[in-house]
């Protein structure tokens, strides 16, 4: 994983993390990389020193002794607008989220961002394979789902 210093054609900056420089590449020439405040597609890399995970599992890797805390934000509205940015920037699999989250790791279907149904068993077992996913506590129905 490599964490890049990005920023959008209207300075705003951000964090994007891609599986190596040629996926920040593709992404970004498919327009699928956006700024999470404009939701511009012009996106540049900023000088940083990257940051490359070497790809050990939780497990192995040293756990911090602190974590990052945040004081003097509105929480609901961050969450929110994360929120909103999930049901925005992905496709919903359901159910079907292993089996897809599967596909795409092992380049049997198309590289995408996806959210759906896994267990907590689910979500170990693709952790263990290498596959990146994040947890989402709560994630609400997209509005257009809704019956």
């Amino acid at each position: 994983m490599i964490v890049y210093d990005l920023a959008c054609d209207q300075a705003h900056h951000f964090e994007g993390w891609f599986s190596s420089a040629e996926d920040f590449d593709a992404q970004v020439e498919a327009e699928q990389v956006s700024c999470p405040v404009c939701g511009s597609v012009n996106i540049s890399r900023q000088l940083s020193a990257p940051y490359v995970n070497t790809g050990g599992s939780v497990e192995t890797q040293e756990k911090p002794d602190a974590e990052t805390a945040l004081s003097g934000v509105d929480i609901d509205s961050l969450h929110r607008k994360f929120v909103e940015f999930v049901l925005k920037n992905s496709e919903d699999v359901g159910k079907q989220f292993p089996a897809e989250a599967r596909a795409i790791h092992y380049e049997e279907k198309p590289r995408r961002s996806i959210r759906g149904e896994a267990s907590r068993d689910d979500i170990d077992a693709l952790r263990e394979e290498g596959i990146d996913v994040y947890s989402v506590p709560g994630l609400p129905t997209p509005p257009d789902q809704v019956h």
